[in-house]
Parts: C-alpha cells; structure tokens; sequence
C-alpha cells in the first residue's frame, strides 16, 4: 500500500472544473488570515502567544497582498488595503503602542 496521496484534479478538489483565479484564491486566503489575526487579539489567556500568531497572520496575509495587488481592480485593491490596516491597527492597539 502506497503511503503517497493520488494527485487531486480539478473535479476532486470540489472545483466541478473550473479552478478559480489565483487573484480570487488570495482575496480568500487575506480575509481569512485577517479574521483569523482578530481573533488571536480577541483571545483570553497567553497575551503573547496570541500577539505572535496575530502578528504572523498578519505577516503573511500582508505578503500575500503585495503579491497580488497589481492584479486586483482598484475597489478590491482598497478595499483589502482598508482591511489590512484595520487589522494592523488592532494589533497596534492590543500591543500597546
């Protein structure tokens, strides 16, 4: 028995056979990763575990922007600018500076 996974294609990823823009795949991965960054501010508990992981999301969905945001229409463009900086914002606020 093979421990290697059978390489997915477009119908058995759930794509029914169009794969979407990588530009509308990125949108999705910034929102999450700036969802997910609020939450980690939100948590109770280990404040620096929680400012860690929201400052790494952040980082990430950040990169993730600047590599795509020339691809984007300018509404998306601001609007996920808009987003990523209230995101920064409330890490700033949460951090304490």
């Amino acid at each position: 028995m093979s421990s290697q996974s059978p390489p997915l294609d477009a119908q058995g990823a759930g794509f029914n056979g169009q794969i979407p823009p990588v530009e509308a795949l990125l949108a999705e991965v910034i929102a999450t990763l700036s969802l997910a960054a609020h939450a980690y501010l939100a948590e109770g508990g280990d404040e620096g575990s929680g400012l860690q992981a929201a400052e790494i999301a952040i980082d990430v969905a950040s990169a993730a922007f600047e590599r795509v945001k020339e691809r984007l229409t300018p509404e998306e463009r601001l609007a996920t600018a808009q987003m990523l900086t209230e995101t920064r914002m409330a890490f700033i606020r949460k951090r304490g500076l």
